[in-house]
């Protein structure tokens, strides 16, 4: 989804900074510069202050100032409560979670200069609702839910805005395995009102939507990209 985001913010005219720990950021801003657009790679590992301090440094130095910021890093473990570890629960809420407040408490100064921005948190309609083998993931993204209200009403003062995107049944490599599956697949589209899997261009035009000038009197919501599955 990460990779779809920063395509269509560069096609938007948004100078794009890519934060990630894989090598495909860079391919990724290779390819935007390649059409036209503009973008750089930083590495950056989410779990650390240290990290987001040199990336948020980096971007400024670069290009003057920081107004947009979307947390979007996540991993999904799944498995029964009394299977999973401590260890799968400190990276699971490391990266979802830990990353999440990091990356704000990174940008926040940074938007005050500039005189607000809008951070946009992925968090999952796992926040909402769940099943069975997920409770470490849901946690995290329950987690990420209400962080994003507490920086809507901290930012609020300083014009900045926080808004959380709640993605569905979303075909991108995170599930792509068991999507493979023809079974659980269809048993997805069967409980989904619209009737199909969403892809991560759903998303992408959900968080550019919200992190621009047009969600300038939003904050502090939720927007539930899943074909309606919560509305049931």
């Amino acid at each position: 989804m990460g990779a779809v985001e920063a395509r269509l913010f560069a096609k938007e005219g948004a100078k794009v900074v890519i934060g990630d720990v894989l090598a495909e950021g860079e391919e990724t801003a290779a390819e935007i510069n390649d059409a036209g657009g503009s973008a750089h790679f930083v590495r950056l590992d989410v779990t650390s202050e240290d990290s987001w301090g040199e990336a948020v440094g980096e971007t400024v130095r670069r290009f003057g100032s920081l107004d947009i910021l979307v947390n979007n890093a996540g991993i999904l473990r799944r498995g029964p409560i009394e299977e999973a570890t401590e260890s799968t629960w400190d990276e699971v809420l490391a990266v979802n979670a830990k990353g999440v407040w990091l990356g704000t408490k990174a940008v926040m100064p940074e938007m005050r200069k500039a005189g607000g921005g809008s951070i946009v948190n992925i968090s999952s309609m796992a926040s909402h609702t769940v099943r069975a083998g997920s409770s470490v993931y849901a946690a995290s993204k329950g987690a990420v839910r209400i962080f994003t209200k507490s920086t809507a009403i901290e930012g609020a003062k300083d014009g900045i805005r926080a808004n959380s995107v709640h993605p569905g049944v979303i075909k991108t490599q995170m599930i792509a395995e068991m999507l493979n599956n023809e079974d659980y697949r269809q048993e997805q589209v069967d409980r989904i009102p619209l009737r199909r899997v969403g892809t991560a261009e759903d998303v992408a035009n959900g968080v550019l939507y919200l992190a621009s000038d047009e969600s300038s009197y939003v904050t502090g919501s939720e927007l539930a990209i899943d074909g309606g599955l919560l509305a049931q």
